[in-house]
């Protein structure tokens, strides 16, 4: 739910200051079982801001938020990160282009 809520967070920044017919906001969920059958693979893109490359290096970080005072903790993609990689055995990686939008996939063993 954190990446979700991150990604509309990232496609509500990127509204800003657009009118109604220029907005073109899309999220992609994708889910996957490799070919081996060992892991399920989810992929959740949008279309928003992207990150740059010191914002990447740094979003899975306790605390570390992006958003303004009052509006983001820095918690929810730690946590998503803790779960996916400290409880289920898996990995999350981001792929993101500043001006393109983020993808992130996660990969969970079954």
């Amino acid at each position: 739910m954190n990446l979700l809520a991150n990604a509309i967070d990232a496609l509500e920044e990127s509204d800003i200051g657009r009118n109604f017919h220029e907005i073109n906001n899309k999220i992609e969920i994708q889910t996957y079982v490799n070919e081996d059958k060992h892991q399920v693979l989810i992929q959740i893109a949008d279309n928003g801001l992207g990150m740059s490359h010191e914002v990447k290096q740094k979003i899975f970080d306790h605390l570390f938020t992006t958003k303004s005072v009052g509006k983001g903790t820095g918690l929810g993609l730690a946590i998503a990160r803790q779960i996916i990689v400290e409880k289920h055995g898996g990995t999350l990686e981001v792929n993101s282009v500043q001006g393109e939008g983020s993808e992130f996939v996660i990969q969970i063993p079954i």
